[in-house]
This record gives C-alpha cells, sequence and structure tokens, in this order.
C-alpha cells in the first residue's frame, strides 16, 4: 500500500490518497467476482465516483428521499448534546464524509467548546473529498483537516492518534451501516472500535424500520435520479474496464424485503444479451428478467442497535430521533 499527499492544496489540508494504483485493480477484481457469481451482484462502495458522488447529492434533495431532512433534523436540534458526549479536547473523524453538509452541525457545536477542531474525512472519491474540504477549510478557519481517499478499511488501519490528549467522536451519517449484512456490520464496527479508546465514542446513523410505502419511493424516486445513481455502475465499468454494457437494457428495481428488514436494489436486464468486458477479457451473459444485485439497505429497530453494540465493544449510550420518528441517531460509547 502508498500513501500519497496531495499537494498544491488549501492551507490547513492535508489529502491522503491511499493504495494510489490499486484502485482499479480492486475494482476489477470485484466486478469479476460479482459478475461472474451464480447471482450476479457489485459493491455498493463503487457507486461514488465523481458522477455517483453527485447524483447521490441530488437523492438527497429529492422529496421521497426522506432520510437526509430528518437527519438534519436530528442534528440542527441535538448537535450540542451529541458532543458534548465526549470530552474536550476532540476530534472528529467521519467515515464516508461524501459533501459533509450534515456534518457542519456537529463542526460547528465542537467549535463552540474548543479553540480548535482535527477534521478527518474519509471518502472513497478523492475529487468530492478535495471539494468538500476546500468549502468547510473556507467556512471555518479553525478546521485543520486531514483527509483520507480510501475505503473504510483501508483509512481505519491508516487513522493514527494525532495528539495523546485528543478524545475523538467517529461519524458514520446516513443510513450506511446498513449496506452492511449482520456479519459484515460487526467486523466493521469492530475495527472502528480498534481506533478508538475510553471516553471515545461512534455516532451511528441508523434508519428505523417502516411502512413499504414509505420506503419504496426513497429508493425509487419518480424523476429517475436513484435509476441513474444504479445504472452509473455500469457506466463506470464501461469507462474504467472497457465494457460495452448497453445502459438502455438494465431497467432499476427496488423493493422491500421485509423477510430480511431491507430495501434490496438490482439493475435487471430487459432481455437476453451479451457484455464484453476488455480488462477481464471476459464475456458475460444475461437472461432476460436476470438481476445484478448492487445495494442492500437494512433498517432498524433500537434493541437490534443496542445489540449491535454489545457485541462490537460499544454501550449504546443515547439515541435521538427526528419527531417523525423515521431516522436516528446513537452515540455508541466505546466500552
Amino acid at each position: 500500500m502508498r500513501s500519497e499527499i496531495r499537494s498544491g492544496l488549501p492551507d490547513r489540508l492535508t489529502l491522503h490518497r491511499l493504495a494510489k494504483g490499486g484502485d482499479t485493480h480492486s475494482f476489477a477484481a470485484d466486478v469479476r467476482a460479482g459478475l461472474t457469481a451464480e447471482k450476479k451482484y457489485l459493491a455498493p462502495k463503487y457507486f461514488y465516483d465523481e458522477l455517483g458522488s453527485r447524483l447521490f447529492e441530488a437523492i438527497c434533495a429529492l422529496p421521497e428521499y426522506y432520510l437526509t431532512r430528518a437527519e438534519s433534523e436530528i442534528l440542527r436540534d441535538h448537535a450540542d448534546q451529541i458532543v458534548a458526549a465526549v470530552p474536550t479536547p476532540a476530534r472528529i473523524v467521519e467515515l464516508g464524509s461524501g459533501s459533509a453538509e450534515k456534518t457542519r452541525y456537529l463542526i460547528e457545536a465542537m467549535l463552540h467548546r474548543q479553540e480548535r477542531l482535527h477534521y478527518l474525512p474519509v471518502d472513497i472519491s478523492d475529487e468530492s473529498l478535495e471539494r468538500s474540504c476546500s468549502e468547510l477549510l473556507h467556512l471555518y478557519p479553525r478546521l485543520h483537516i486531514t483527509a483520507y481517499a480510501a475505503d473504510y478499511f483501508t483509512a481505519l488501519k491508516s487513522l493514527v492518534r494525532a495528539n495523546a490528549g485528543e478524545r475523538t467522536i467517529a461519524l458514520f451519517l446516513g443510513s450506511n451501516i446498513g449496506n452492511f449484512d449482520e456479519q459484515e456490520s460487526r467486523v466493521f464496527l469492530r475495527e472502528v472500535r480498534q481506533v478508538l479508546q475510553a471516553e471515545d465514542g461512534l455516532l451511528l446513523g441508523a434508519d428505523l424500520k417502516k411502512s413499504a410505502a414509505v420506503l419504496i419511493p426513497a429508493y425509487d424516486d419518480a424523476l429517475g435520479v436513484t435509476a441513474a445513481f444504479n445504472r452509473n455502475l455500469l457506466v463506470r465499468i464501461n469507462r474504467e474496464l472497457d465494457a460495452n454494457f448497453n445502459i438502455e437494457k438494465f431497467r432499476h428495481r427496488a423493493f422491500y424485503n421485509e423477510a430480511q428488514g431491507r430495501i434490496e436494489a438490482h439493475l435487471v436486464s430487459v432481455g437476453d444479451q451479451r457484455v464484453q468486458i476488455g480488462a477481464l477479457d471476459r464475456e458475460i451473459t444475461f437472461a432476460e428478467g436476470e438481476s445484478i444485485h448492487t445495494e442492500n439497505s437494512y433498517k432498524f429497530d433500537i434493541e437490534q442497535l443496542s445489540m449491535l453494540a454489545q457485541e462490537t465493544g460499544f454501550a449504546l449510550q443515547q439515541s435521538w430521533f427526528d419527531k417523525a420518528r423515521r431516522f436516528s441517531f446513537n452515540f455508541f460509547a466505546a466500552a
């Protein structure tokens, strides 16, 4: 693994691009594994190239996508309480920072408590990361940023305590924990726990169980932005792996799997077809109606979240909800 520190960036920003030269190889290997499996799949972490990141920002503004509004409501009303869960001085580590729009509530609350703040965002898209960090530095003169362009697990292995006297509040906002299955979520949270010490904690966003009538439109909007976000995975394979997917021959499908407690997203082939992927030297065949499973989004109740904390080295200390009780933020104290 290599770490590249980008030059020519704004003052107060250091950007580490981890494993340079390995991204395309990993992408190719994961695409090969997913599209040659008996039930085809693609990893949702690959949604977030530059275009995918911008499409997701657009999704967050859609009327059907209640999650962003619910998150913003909770953070607007409770940011001071949330950051008070860790002693000062403290730093903020954010996994999957994206545009960092919602993070501003917590940055501002923390800057009310201490003179300076060290923010360590992690995002797989270095373009999105550099853009959001530059905006934050312009807004907050007392903010210093060390950013990591990497996947979660690579970044977690690289995160080290910059000051032995600082506490850490880690952020995993949105409903990203729902993208992991039961085993994956526990592996991930145990890795996060290794970065934290006593008196540190994790603020975990988790979407709550609710009716399919509310859930499905949030993942299959009328404007088709979520469909474009899903199909952009195929665009990315075409561009980066020399493939010839015909995007019009795949439709987006989202449904609620009640037995599993999750929304599933798929790309469904509208006919029999063959796709060449030059970088893999492979031809992939699709039967009509065959799907590529691209994402799960699990929904939770508080009992499940408490158990999740206990099984991964945390204790669920407090939860906050929006007024409609559709979404939750949960403070997992490092046990």
